[in-house]
């Protein structure tokens, strides 16, 4: 599907989101890319097309989009956390020199995990491989 500023206004009210004109750029930066980006990729990208949008704008858009289950969060590191519009159960691949974050594609099984304390449920389970070039 091909986002454009009008479906994503769609997309907005239909998670019960009002759809402003930050809000429609920032959901529009994240879903017409198909990339993993961080908050301030976000707001680099929004701010390219209109350089009106803060940092606190960025990230309280971000976390409502979270709440509302549109986007993923992944914390590759305490200090680099992407957004993910897929938001179906996938895994993902970190180049560490680059700072590049991808979908891995294809079947990944992971076998031997604990028994879980009783009274808890598996939610999901996020594998982030981090990989970097040969020396």
């Amino acid at each position: 599907m091909e986002y454009t500023r009008e479906n994503v206004s769609g997309l907005l009210r239909k998670h019960g989101i009002n759809p402003t004109h930050q809000r429609i750029e920032i959901a529009h930066v994240l879903f017409s890319r198909h990339e993993h980006l961080s908050a301030d990729q976000v707001m680099a990208i929004v701010n390219t097309r209109h350089a009106e949008t803060s940092k606190a704008t960025v990230y309280n858009t971000l976390r409502l989009f979270l709440e509302k289950g549109m986007i993923r969060e992944l914390v590759v590191d305490p200090t680099k956390i992407f957004f993910d519009p897929n938001t179906t159960p996938h895994h993902h691949m970190y180049e560490v020199d680059t700072g590049r974050l991808s979908d891995i594609h294809g079947d990944v099984q992971i076998t031997g995990l604990p028994p879980l304390p009783p009274g808890l449920v598996a939610e999901g389970v996020d594998l982030i491989v981090r990989v970097r070039h040969a020396a």
